[in-house]
């Protein structure tokens, strides 16, 4: 504990407690999205968003492929290479999910429906130790 996982469905509830009693406070429809999970019970798992929000979800919902999402505030430079100087692939937007390859030296393999290079690493949320 903890440990980067994703939504594994296009509608998860996040409920307010570890049952299905509880309300509902957000439904995701998000297949992919990166979440960490920070706690276990009985079947549920409290999990958090890159701003901190956490909230419930069954765990069946979720899956261990590992993904992450663009942070900041501006585009950010995917590359052929792990190094500043290398070509430019394509701009990614703040928001933008995608699978998560290797990281190394600051840099992670970064790739949105085909489209994969090198992005740095501080630029992802879901990459690195939990």
């Amino acid at each position: 504990m903890p440990y980067w996982a994703s939504l594994d469905d296009d509608e998860v509830y996040m409920r307010v407690g570890p049952s299905d009693r509880y309300r509902i406070a957000w439904v995701y429809k998000r297949e992919g999205l990166p979440v960490k999970v920070v706690r276990l019970q009985q079947g549920w798992r409290l999990i958090e968003e890159p701003d901190g929000t956490q909230g419930w979800v069954w765990n069946q919902l979720l899956s261990l492929r590992r993904t992450a999402i663009v942070t900041g505030d501006d585009e950010v430079s995917l590359l052929a290479l792990p190094e500043g100087g290398a070509q430019l692939l394509w701009h990614v937007e703040p928001g933008v999910t995608g699978d998560l390859g290797d990281c190394q030296d600051g840099w992670c393999q970064f790739d949105v429906e085909g489209r994969a290079g090198w992005i740095t690493q501080d630029r992802l949320w879901g990459a690195g130790a939990p």
